[in-house]
C-alpha cells in the first residue's frame, strides 16, 4: 500500500511540476522578472555601471574621413560632369567623455556637455594629414551664394577673386580642410567686416570642443527614457525647419539606448551634425564578439523627399525641395550651401549618382547601422556614415563659375565607428549567461516534470507486473 502511494505520489508530482513549468513559460514569469531587474538597474546615477559607461565609454571610437579628389577641374568649368577618386581613410581616435555633469529634478534628469577630441592615427590611415586634396572652394561658394543677388557687391567680390587668382576649386592638405586654414577671400572680406571669421575648415573649432549642453532623462521614472534628450542648448525643439514635427528633438544622442529593446520599435536619435532627429528600425539579428544583437538601420523613408514621405515636407528650405536621400542643412550652417547625404549618395535618387563620375554606392560600406544587445540596450557595434556635399551652380555675376552645371558636389564622407572592447564583452557575456539561466528556469522545471513522469511510468509498470507464486517458480520437469 505504501509502495503504491509513493508511486502515484510521484505521478501527481510530475503533473504538478509540468503544469507549473508550462504556466511559468506562458506567463513569462522569470523573463519579466529579469527585464524588471534590468530596467531598474539601467539608470544614470552615480555608482551604477550604466552611468560609468555613459560618462566615459570604454570602447574606442574612431572617426575616418574619406575625401573625393577632383581630377578634371577644367572640364567641370566647361560643363562636364566631375570625375573624382576616393582618397583615405584618414583615421582619428575620438575621445568623447561627458563633462560638467549635474543631476537635476531629484535625479530624474542630468545635464552635461560632450566635448570631442580627435587624435590622428597614422597606422590606421591610408595617407597622411599633409596629403593634398583638390575639391570645391567652399568659402568661395558660401560667399558667392550669399551675395549673388547683390550685383554691386558681387562684382567687387568677383574682382577680388580674379586679382587673387582664386577659382571655383582649391587644393589644400587634409589637415587644413578638416581643422581650418586662413582663406584668402575671407581674409579680404574680414577687413570690411571684422566679425567675419577668416578661417574655414569642415571641422573648424570642433576639435576639443562640444556642441552645446544637453539635458538627458536618467531613466529613473521610466526605463524607456534612459539617456533620452530633453533639452539641447536650453531648448526642447529646434527652430530651423518649417514644421513642428521636423523641429522635434527626439530620442538619445545615439550613443546609448534604453534596455529591453524589441524588434518592432523605432529607435529615435537626435544628431546635431544633421540638425535634426531621425530614427532606425530593426533590420536583422547579428552577433558581435559572440554576443547576440539586433541591427537597426535608418530606413530610406527617413531621408526621402516629401513626395515619398510627406512628413519630410518641413525639411524643404525656402520652398526648394531636393530629391530623396539628401538634406539641405544650410539653415543651420550659417547659410553655407551644405547638403548632407549617405556616402556615395547611397539610397539617394539615381541622378545624383550619375552626376558625378566615381560614385559607387554600396550597402555594406555606406549604410549607417547600429548593433544593440536587446536586453541591456548596450551598443556593441555602430557605424555612422555621412557625406558632406556642396551645392554648385553657375552664377552669371561670378565669372569663376564659368559654365559649370548645377549639381551636388561630393566633398568628403565620414565613418564614425565603435566596437565593444574585449573587457566589456567578457562582462556582458557573463551577465547574459546568468540571464540565460534565469530565463530557462521554467524549461528546467518542465524537464524535471518529464523526468518524474518517466520515473512514474517505470514504477507503475513494475507495480502492475504480478509477482510469481511458489508453484510457478517450480521447475516443469523433475528427476
Amino acid at each position: 500500500m505504501l509502495k503504491s502511494c509513493c508511486i502515484y505520489g510521484t505521478g501527481l508530482l510530475s503533473i504538478l511540476v509540468l503544469i507549473a513549468g508550462i504556466a511559468m513559460v506562458l506567463a513569462h514569469v522569470f523573463l519579466n522578472a529579469l527585464n524588471s531587474r534590468i530596467e531598474t538597474e539601467m539608470v544614470l546615477e552615480n555608482g551604477t555601471e550604466a552611468f560609468a559607461v555613459w560618462q566615459d565609454p570604454p570602447a574606442p571610437v574612431y572617426m575616418q574621413f574619406y575625401f573625393f579628389n577632383l581630377t578634371n577641374p577644367e572640364e567641370v568649368l566647361k560643363g562636364e560632369r566631375p570625375a573624382v577618386t576616393e582618397v583615405g581613410p584618414y583615421t582619428y581616435r575620438e575621445y568623447r567623455p561627458m563633462e560638467s555633469v549635474t543631476f537635476t529634478d531629484n535625479g530624474t534628469k542630468v545635464a552635461a556637455v560632450n566635448p570631442k577630441t580627435y587624435v590622428f592615427e597614422p597606422n590606421m590611415s591610408r595617407g597622411l594629414e599633409d596629403d593634398l586634396i583638390r575639391t570645391v572652394n567652399i568659402p568661395a561658394m558660401v560667399v558667392m551664394e550669399r551675395f549673388k543677388d547683390h550685383t554691386f557687391i558681387s562684382r567687387i567680390i568677383s574682382d577680388l577673386m580674379t586679382a587673387g587668382g582664386m577659382t571655383l576649386f582649391v587644393t589644400r592638405p587634409v589637415a587644413e580642410l578638416l581643422w581650418g586654414y586662413e582663406d584668402p577671400l575671407l581674409k579680404e572680406l574680414h577687413l570690411i567686416d571684422p566679425l567675419l571669421d577668416d578661417y574655414f575648415g569642415l571641422f573648424y573649432k570642433m576639435n576639443g570642443t562640444n556642441d552645446g549642453e544637453y539635458v538627458f532623462f536618467t531613466g529613473k521614472q521610466n526605463y524607456q527614457d534612459f539617456a533620452r534628450v530633453d533639452l539641447w542648448k536650453g531648448q526642447s525643439s529646434l527652430n530651423w525647419w518649417s514644421s513642428d514635427e521636423c523641429n522635434m528633438i527626439n530620442g538619445t544622442n545615439g550613443a546609448s539606448f534604453h534596455p529591453v529593446i524589441t524588434k518592432t520599435e523605432r529607435l529615435y536619435m537626435f544628431s546635431s551634425d544633421l540638425c535634426r532627429s531621425l530614427y532606425a528600425t530593426f533590420d536583422s539579428e547579428v552577433r558581435v564578439s559572440g554576443i547576440p544583437a539586433y541591427r537597426f538601420v535608418p530606413p530610406s523613408e527617413v531621408f526621402a523627399n516629401m513626395t515619398v514621405n510627406p512628413d519630410n515636407a518641413g525639411f524643404c528650405v525656402g520652398g526648394n525641395c531636393l530629391g530623396s536621400g539628401l538634406l539641405n542643412v544650410s539653415v543651420c550652417k550659417e547659410g553655407a550651401p551644405i547638403i548632407m547625404s549617405s556616402p556615395h549618395f547611397y539610397q539617394a535618387d539615381e541622378n545624383y549618382v550619375q552626376d558625378v563620375f566615381g560614385m559607387r554606392p554600396k550597402k555594406e560600406d555606406h549604410q549607417t547601422a547600429i548593433d544593440i544587445n536587446p536586453l541591456t540596450g548596450l551598443v556593441l557595434r555602430a557605424a555612422k556614415r555621412l557625406q558632406v556635399n556642396v551645392f554648385v551652380e553657375k552664377l552669371p555675376v561670378f565669372s569663376q563659375t564659368e559654365n559649370v552645371k548645377t549639381l551636388v558636389f561630393p566633398v568628403m564622407y565620414l565613418n564614425e565607428s565603435v566596437l565593444i572592447d574585449p573587457d566589456s564583452a567578457r562582462k556582458l557575456s557573463a551577465l547574459l549567461a546568468k540571464a540565460s539561466v534565469v530565463i530557462n528556469i521554467p524549461f528546467i522545471v518542465i524537464s524535471l516534470g518529464i523526468i518524474l513522469g518517466v520515473v512514474f511510468m517505470a514504477l507503475l509498470c513494475c507495480l502492475r507486473t504480478p509477482e510469481s507464486t511458489t508453484a510457478e517458480r517450480q521447475p516443469l520437469l523433475t528427476s
